[in-house]
């Protein structure tokens, strides 16, 4: 481990604020689901909708905790401390419980299409391992304290 005053590279900077930006637009999608007009909701297939409205709760948690955890995980590397790990890691869970009901447990892929049921999600899963990896690495690095 080096010295916990280790300063990071430009990169830790760019992928952190990335990463932030990421959550964030995750964290807007959220809201805007939890929050959705009949005007959005007309923009939805009936298929769609019913798959929007008959999510169970413990999935909107777990999208919760996948978007919030991800801001306040990307706000932690910013602010270079350790506890960033921990809070990705329930981010990851979060993602990971969120896609499991998708692909395993509606007919998302069908009703959605490739790109919305699998392409963003798989891209969604990818980034969260990221930014967990990425935070554990920091540690390591002695950037995060």
């Amino acid at each position: 481990m080096e010295n916990s005053s280790t300063k990071p590279n430009v990169w830790f900077w760019i992928i952190s604020i990335v990463g932030l930006i990421w959550n964030g637009m995750g964290a807007m999608n959220y809201l805007a689901q939890r929050t959705m007009s009949d005007e959005t909701k007309a923009a939805y297939t009936p298929e769609q909708l019913a798959i929007v409205e008959a999510t169970p709760a413990w999935v909107t948690s777990a999208f919760a905790l996948a978007v919030w955890g991800g801001v306040l995980g990307c706000i932690a590397l910013l602010l270079r401390k350790k506890w960033a790990k921990p809070v990705l890691l329930v981010s990851l869970i979060g993602i990971l419980g969120q896609m499991f009901y998708g692909w395993f447990m509606t007919n998302s892929v069908e009703v959605f299409g490739t790109v919305l049921g699998i392409v963003i999600p798989v891209l969604v899963i990818i980034i969260g391992i990221g930014l967990y990896l990425f935070a554990k690495s920091g540690i390591r690095k002695g950037w995060l304290t």
